[in-house]
């Protein structure tokens, strides 16, 4: 028996920081800060996250037959994450991602700019981080830079329900799933995923993550089996909006779809998105960046503030944070108490490059989160 089933993405993450603004075309050569290959997609990172908490963690995802795929699969099990389910598939390639992170130069470094290595004198990046994805940000981030990212989805869109076997289904204490908008044929089967695992006694949660269509349909199905929704801010506020416009019932305060990197639409909007939510059903847990986390519960707002670090790289921190949050529900946690576990989870994470490399154990999440827990 599993406490956690993650049914979602899996693709390296190849993250270069420091990029400038405007990339240089015409086959010149630019130099960056920094650059890693590491554990990505927002499945395969919350995966390796739950099992860093000791949770016993299942992960079914699909990658191709090809050393990117090798890398996924070997990355996760030295994590602790068992991938016995997981799918290779033999015609398409492994999905890759990536990111940009946004150095604050206009254009082409400099001969100084590129001898200057990040965080010493002259150095214009500072500490990096990003605003918006899935992030916990600043004192996460705090002078960092926005962040592109590009992903060839290769095999990613074919993962369905057909691959996820139902014994896994129906032994899992929680399902997970991630990255809604990226794989239509796991989209459309989720709701009778979610309710398959649901008629076994688990719970449910799903991180959509973005839609890069930007029209945020489909979802209304899987919400009505999801018992926790794991939203940022900007997504959030497009789903509430989204799912008003196509309710006869439409909820109390639609607010803007879309935020621009660094944006915020204040706390009321985003309360109100979150107590919309929270009527249907389901308990979302929004999470603000700089300003924390917040979920709509049966008391109304409860919220939990980021935890101070010095940050190396924020990517993938909200993923991070989702562990946090159900692995603190699943031990028995409240959940203002697992608020502030999963606010330190996804603050921890972001000490080292890559989603990963820095993920909290248990003891340093209570620690850090200073909930009292035997």
């Amino acid at each position: 028996m599993f406490d956690l089933l993650v049914v979602g993405d899996a693709n390296p993450d190849v993250i270069l920081s420091g990029v400038p603004r405007r990339p240089a075309y015409g086959q010149r050569e630019e130099l960056v800060d920094t650059g890693v290959l590491t554990v990505g997609g927002s499945g395969a990172i919350m995966a390796c996250g739950a099992a860093r908490l000791g949770l016993r963690t299942a992960f079914v995802g699909r990658v191709g037959d090809d050393d990117a795929g090798r890398f996924m699969l070997s990355s996760l099990e030295a994590r602790g994450v068992d991938v016995s389910a997981c799918v290779v598939d033999p015609a398409l390639p492994t999905a890759l991602t990536v990111v940009l992170v946004d150095g604050g130069r206009g254009g082409r470094p400099s001969r100084a700019e590129a001898r200057t290595p990040a965080g010493a004198p002259g150095d214009a990046g500072g500490p990096r981080g990003e605003v918006g994805d899935d992030t916990v940000e600043g004192p996460i981030g705090e002078g960092g830079g926005d962040r592109a990212i590009l992903t060839a989805p290769g095999c990613l869109p074919y993962l369905s329900g057909a691959d996820v076997p139902r014994e896994l289904l129906a032994s899992a204490r929680h399902v997970h799933a991630a990255s809604f908008f990226l794989q239509p044929r796991l989209a459309a089967d989720l709701p009778s995923l979610f309710s398959v695992a649901r008629s076994h006694g688990a719970t449910t949660s799903l991180d959509t993550n973005d839609d890069p269509s930007g029209r945020w349909e489909g979802l209304a199905e899987v919400l009505a089996e999801t018992d926790i929704l794991l939203p940022n801010e900007a997504e959030v506020l497009a789903i509430t909006a989204a799912e008003g416009s196509r309710s006869a019932h439409a909820p109390s305060t639609l607010v803007p779809p879309t935020l621009s990197a660094g944006a915020s639409a204040g706390p009321s909007a985003v309360e109100a998105a979150a107590r919309d939510l929270a009527a249907r059903g389901m308990l979302p847990v929004v999470k603000l960046g700089r300003d924390g986390v917040l979920a709509w519960t049966d008391a109304g707002a409860v919220r939990a503030p980021a935890v101070a670090v010095t940050p190396v790289d924020t990517v993938g921190a909200g993923d991070s944070l989702d562990a946090g949050f159900v692995a603190a529900l699943l031990r028995g946690l409240p959940p203002a108490a697992a608020l502030r576990i999963a606010a330190a989870c996804g603050s921890l994470s972001t000490r080292a490059a890559g989603g990963t490399s820095a993920q909290a154990t248990w003891e340093e999440a209570v620690s850090a989160a200073s909930v009292p827990f035997p």
